[in-house]
């Protein structure tokens, strides 16, 4: 089901391994062309576009735009108790977490009357994006919401697209989920369009935001990319993937439940097993060609597994796995070792690490307590996943005595003057001088 990359006796530089992983066929910069008429469209004409869009792209005409309080409420009152007691756990382990990763303030005395602080505050406003199509995301409601509001974001967004057999409202369970949040402010939107009306905002309806996360299509991804300037984004997220560095030792039927798990997202999914063991790489092909046939999403599933975007990566020993991994910069990247917590130590590029064969990634996508929007299509070498620092700005605090500025006046002078401004150098003789 998987096809080969035998990488085994070849010593590859970084380089030519970026070149041989595998990667999912997208092209967010072709996306750009289409999305960039649907801003300006939103932009212009506000509700009208929007309306119109959610009809063309979602097939149905959202009776509400913005979702009204009594709907967001009955959604909690029929959520199935089993689902609302998952996402109550979700949320607390979740924002456990995240209030702890939130950066402290810092106070530094350089001199004797001169100091430089640093405060992280929060943006003012964030519009947070959950997807719709192949799945139902409320856990996306979750690590987005509760993220900005371990960040102490004051104003919350939330849009996402409306479904048909809902009536033009957004899935039930994100709704509810957003009510356990204490959000009040849902939008039935999705899409471009969606992105559109959180950057520009739209008379009447929504304020403009200051950030915007949350995973989407490429056109989301696109949307983002075109506004980013206009307001923060955290990434341009692309299909989901895992990658599992696994040796002998690993539980072959394991190693394949968790390839499947990401696969049956989307059929660009990308499942990628880099192992030194070839007779491990047997096993997991069996075992997953037997869970596929079984699994209720079959066809996306299949399609993600035998796409050019998934393989099994034979290497020559730990060493190899480890630099495959690197260029690869998973999403998710499971260790299955003998020695998982050594070679996770060894990882420079991932979203997340999963250490072992009992911290699966659908634990992390759910309630481990860590985020789940992380960075796809190889990011993860020089992006994170989403955090409170998304919606913190760092200031400086500068605070120095007339005797501090005295002891380094003439050295920023020089400084000044050898830079060719001498009103900088003015403004600080202007002190000096009384």
């Amino acid at each position: 089901m998987l096809s080969r990359i035998d990488l085994r006796d070849q010593d590859l530089s970084a380089r030519e391994l970026l070149a041989v992983v595998p990667r999912a066929d997208v092209n967010v910069g072709d996306a750009l062309a289409v999305v960039e008429p649907i801003i300006e469209d939103v932009r212009v004409r506000g509700e009208a576009a929007l309306r119109e869009l959610g009809e063309r792209f979602d097939g149905v005409v959202p009776p509400h735009l913005r979702v009204p309080a009594e709907e967001i409420s009955r959604a909690l009152e029929t959520l199935d108790p089993a689902v609302r007691e998952g996402l109550e756990e979700a949320i607390d382990r979740v924002g456990r977490f995240h209030r702890a990763t939130v950066p402290p303030p810092v106070d530094v005395e350089l001199a004797d009357g001169a100091t430089v602080s640093q405060r992280w505050i929060p943006v003012g406003r964030v519009g947070l994006y959950v997807p719709g199509g192949l799945a139902v995301y409320p856990s996306s409601v979750v690590m987005n919401v509760v993220t900005a509001q371990a960040a102490g974001v004051p104003s919350i967004a939330v849009t996402s697209p409306p479904q048909r057999e809902f009536g033009g409202l957004p899935h039930p369970t994100i709704l509810a989920a957003c009510a356990l949040l204490g959000v009040a402010e849902v939008y039935a939107v999705g899409g471009a369009q969606a992105i559109a009306m959180l950057a520009h905002g739209v008379e009447g309806l929504c304020d403009p935001v200051d950030v915007i996360t949350g995973p989407g299509n490429v056109y989301v991804a696109a949307a983002k990319r075109a506004v980013n300037g206009l307001v923060g984004i955290d990434s341009e997220a692309g299909p989901t993937e895992i990658a599992v560095i696994a040796d002998r030792t690993a539980n072959a039927r394991y190693v394949a439940a968790d390839l499947l798990s990401q696969a049956e997202h989307d059929p660009m999914a990308g499942s990628v097993l880099i192992t030194d063991s070839p007779e491990l790489a047997e096993d997991v092909e069996r075992e997953l060609g037997a869970l596929a046939d079984a699994t209720r999403h079959l066809a996306r599933t299949k399609e993600a597994l035998t796409g050019r975007q998934s393989a099994v990566i034979l290497t020559s020993g730990i060493d190899q796995s480890v630099a495959v991994a690197d260029a690869y910069g998973a999403e998710h990247l499971e260790i299955h070792t003998a020695d998982a917590r050594e070679v996770a130590g060894r990882i420079r590029n991932a979203g997340a690490i999963f250490i072992g064969e009992h911290s699966p990634v659908p634990l992390g996508d759910y309630l481990a307590g860590s985020n789940h929007v992380l960075p796809t299509g190889g990011t993860a070498r020089f992006a994170s996943g989403l955090g409170v620092t998304a919606f913190l700005k760092a200031v400086s605090y500068i605070d120095y005595s007339a005797d501090a500025l005295a002891a380094v006046g003439e050295k920023v002078v020089a400084l000044a003057e050898a830079e060719d401004l001498p009103a900088h150098g003015a403004a600080i003789r202007a002190r000096l001088e009384g």
